[in-house]
């Protein structure tokens, strides 16, 4: 209070004598006002109201017969082109590959992807191939497929390429984040295996390397930038850190008050997340410094739910997206690489529980409208793929620079043999805004891939979104006219005061 009246009565407190009810409760407020007083002062942050704002229902995908496999994986995967999302069929199994624009009710007998034996457990398109997407399964084979640029119209049933090296089911599947086509599987024979893709033949049955030290199975792996180190989370509940060249165990956690199920590693701030439970089952996230495994720098109790949690990064905006599986909501936090490291922002709530969930690159967000995420969610009770964006309010529709830095890029870093070889490069890079305007995409969608419309409303509809997008490109060239006239100008002035000199 400074040196204010009211300081001298708080100082005097303790030589007050209280009358009657009043008294007290006026000793009350003004203890109240002093604790006001000292609050610790709000964190600035161009991120702490970021909204979910759910598509609506013409804009989802409706009438999708989303697998009921338990198996905890995200059934789900997205690119700027296409979702491919794991279906319920019977004999062998299947996944839908659905053009980005084909929103709505979706045709019960839609043409699948269909040419494995078994259940098919995860799937994960290539991050420089929007048309190559790799599936795993129950029948214990990887395999990877071409898409046709129209989209699927026919079922395909012979894939690009075969792996087969797993004598168990095959459960998770990652990409290498910047070899080109290299791939890394695991399964229920606690194997990680290493495929490079360049190989000739069609059905490749040696990988490139067999990482054998789990004892159990893998649940979740995650590579760091450049692609140098594997992060990997097992049914005992421990963490690792691999060489996934050479397979050589670096580092293993074994803190007893962590059960972690599924590991993350965050960008460029040189640390891991993992989400689990704690000693007393409640579900809980925990930050590790990726030097040193040895205890957790920090560790948060959620609730008392029991759905696996999945973690979501995005190092351009440096925000977590902590989503449970079984429930509506999704919490999210901005990391900082200084204590207290975990800022909670806020959490999306729906009554509609989530199985699974897709997400969107970068590359494919709606930059207009300041989107910085987009889930995709799989509702089973509702046979519904909802679109979620993750949107910062802001007032200008003109492009925001300042949340949208450079992002990784569709470009792979080097090729198998590079990365095989010993190169290790980070990933190529590139400004969203650039990408937008080369790609011609209206919200995200690539015009030339939009199946045809269907009715004169969805013709309207489709015609109202090319004005808009022309408006908002038309805006964003007389920014830049501006912005080179004002460099002219400055150039100018500058070439004048050295000539004047």
């Amino acid at each position: 209070f400074g040196d204010s009246p009211l300081k001298a009565l708080v100082d005097g407190f303790d030589k007050w004598k209280f009358v009657d009810v009043k008294d007290v409760l006026f000793v009350d407020l003004l203890t109240s006002l002093f604790q006001m007083t000292w609050r610790p002062q709000y964190r600035s942050s161009k991120f702490r109201h970021v909204f979910g704002k759910p598509a609506t229902k013409e804009n989802c995908y409706d009438g999708v017969p989303i697998t009921r496999s338990v198996h905890d994986n995200h059934l789900c995967a997205a690119n700027p082109r296409f979702i491919a999302v794991i279906t319920e069929c019977a004999g062998g199994g299947a996944f839908l590959v659905l053009s980005i624009s084909h929103t709505g009710k979706v045709d019960p007998h839609h043409p699948r992807v269909s040419g494995h034996r078994g259940n098919v457990l995860d799937v994960k398109w290539n991050p420089f191939n929007d048309f190559c997407i790799a599936s795993c399964s129950e029948d214990a084979t990887v395999k990877v497929w071409e898409i046709p640029k129209h989209g699927v119209l026919k079922n395909i049933t012979v894939p690009w390429k075969e792996l087969q090296g797993h004598s168990r089911r095959v459960g998770l599947i990652e990409w290498h984040p910047t070899a080109n086509n290299v791939l890394f599987s695991t399964g229920y024979d606690y194997q990680v295996m290493v495929w490079n893709l360049d190989a000739p033949e069609q059905v490749i049955k040696n990988p490139v390397r067999s990482i054998s030290v789990h004892p159990d199975m893998v649940l979740s792996m995650s590579f760091n930038m450049d692609g140098s180190r594997l992060a990997t989370s097992c049914k005992d509940k421990k963490i690792r850190i691999f060489d996934p060249r050479t397979g050589a165990l670096l580092q293993e956690a074994n803190c007893k008050s962590h059960k972690a199920s599924k590991v993350l590693y965050l960008g460029n701030l040189k640390m891991l997340l993992s989400t689990g439970n704690s000693r007393w089952n409640h579900r809980q996230i925990a930050l590790w410094d990726q030097e040193d495994l040895s205890q957790p720098l920090l560790q948060e109790d959620l609730d008392g739910s029991s759905g696996v949690l999945f973690p979501f990064y995005d190092p351009d905006t440096h925000m977590l997206y902590v989503a449970g599986k079984g429930d509506g909501n999704i919490r999210y936090y901005e990391i900082s690489s200084e204590k207290p490291y975990i800022h909670f922002l806020t959490e999306y709530r729906s009554h509609l529980p989530q199985k699974g969930m897709g997400i969107m690159p970068k590359r494919g967000l709606d930059v207009y409208s300041c989107e910085v995420f987009r889930f995709y969610r799989l509702v089973t009770i509702k046979s519904l793929i909802e679109p979620l964006s993750m949107i910062v309010p802001r007032r200008s529709e003109s492009y925001q620079e300042d949340i949208y830095p450079m992002t990784a890029g569709c470009e792979p870093a080097m090729s198998a043999a590079e990365w095989m070889s010993g190169m290790d490069k980070g990933q190529s890079h590139f400004l969203t805004s650039l990408c937008r305007c080369r790609s011609a995409v209206t919200n995200g969608r690539d015009v030339m891939l939009c199946s045809p419309p269907k009715t004169e409303n969805e013709l309207r509809q489709v015609f109202y979104k090319q004005q808009e997008e022309i408006r908002r490109l038309r805006e964003m060239l007389s920014q830049r006219e501006v912005r080179i006239k004002q460099l002219e100008l400055e150039i100018k002035n500058v070439k004048n005061s050295q000539s004047s000199h």
